[in-house]
């Protein structure tokens, strides 16, 4: 059975990659049209995400990348932005 949520029950859901790294917390969501178009997560202390972006202040994830809804969101690996070091393997 589907269950519906509101928009405003996500704000601040941890979000964790399909592979289980901790990415951020939800700080926004984009709404157009009456649909989700993505999500807008921040950087948090010892995430992920903050070691990747640096000095950014988070990363806005589209909607088509987002696995799952719940108490946690859960996003596509893909959605993970390069760090563009090049000690990193590409995927």
């Amino acid at each position: 059975m589907l269950k519906m949520k509101r928009v405003s029950e996500a704000y601040d859901l941890k979000v964790f990659t399909d592979g289980g790294d901790y990415f951020g917390d939800v700080e926004d969501c984009l709404v157009m049209s009456n649909k989700v178009s993505g999500w807008k997560i921040k950087a948090t202390k010892n995430s992920f995400l903050s070691r990747v972006i640096g000095s950014a202040k988070g990363v806005i994830v589209p909607h088509q990348l987002v696995k799952a809804v719940g108490d946690i969101l859960i996003i596509s690996k893909s959605a993970v932005p390069s760090s563009g070091h090049p000690d990193e393997p590409e995927e």
